[in-house]
């Protein structure tokens, strides 16, 4: 018969060895535990987070030439125009086209106003080249330009080459009708409601 009160080295040993196997995968334990614990931002929502509102157009860059068929000395028919990352809690979009260079980039006097898009559906992701009335998404508005026209006046600079912002406006409401708005009553209307903007470039000079 065993005495209890005599040490098993055998029992020991396996203990000894469950011990250390424990101690071992407590490393891996915690690491898992870290990189699963709930509530972390995972990187797909990091992403999310940090998209931004982008313009662009396959008529030009950045920057660069807008084709003369979009301005005064072609068609002047409105370029195309096409957006991504609009945020989620978005209502609607306002579309201003403008020139700060007026009369002169030697010497700008006046922001002249080329075309005003307000209440355009948040779901739209683009404006199809000549873009008139007919051819807006469904809700979209038009005010006033400094042609005291309600649609788009091309580029038609009197000289040198100017600048050409196109400017979109996420919204978190959709605006009242406002009745033909000049650029300015509906940067007033805006006022607080922003959530982000792009901007996108063209030039032209008069050939």
């Amino acid at each position: 018969m065993r005495d209890f009160n005599v040490p098993d080295t055998h029992l020991k040993r396996l203990e000894q060895a469950a011990r250390a196997r424990a101690s071992r995968s407590l490393p891996a334990l915690s690491l898992t535990l870290l990189i699963f614990t709930p509530g972390q931002p995972s990187i797909v929502a990091a992403e999310e987070r940090t998209m931004t509102l982008t313009l662009t157009s396959q008529a030009f860059r950045q920057n660069g030439e807008i084709p003369a068929q979009h301005t005064c000395q072609g068609a002047d028919v409105s370029p195309p125009l096409a957006w991504s990352g609009v945020p989620a809690n978005t209502k609607s979009l306002a579309l201003i086209v403008d020139d700060p260079d007026a009369p002169d980039p030697a010497a700008p006097k006046i922001t002249w106003v080329h075309w005003v898009l307000y209440n355009i559906p948040p779901t739209a992701t683009r404006l199809p080249d000549g873009a008139a009335a007919q051819a807006l998404p469904g809700g979209t508005l038009e005010g006033i330009n400094d042609f005291k026209r309600a649609a788009y006046g091309g580029p038609c600079p009197p000289v040198g080459r100017h600048r050409y912002f196109h400017k979109l406006y996420a919204l978190d409401t959709v605006l009242p009708d406002l009745k033909g708005p000049s650029k300015a009553a509906l940067e007033k209307a805006m006022r607080g409601h922003v959530l982000t903007h792009a901007e996108l470039i063209g030039t032209y000079q008069k050939r």
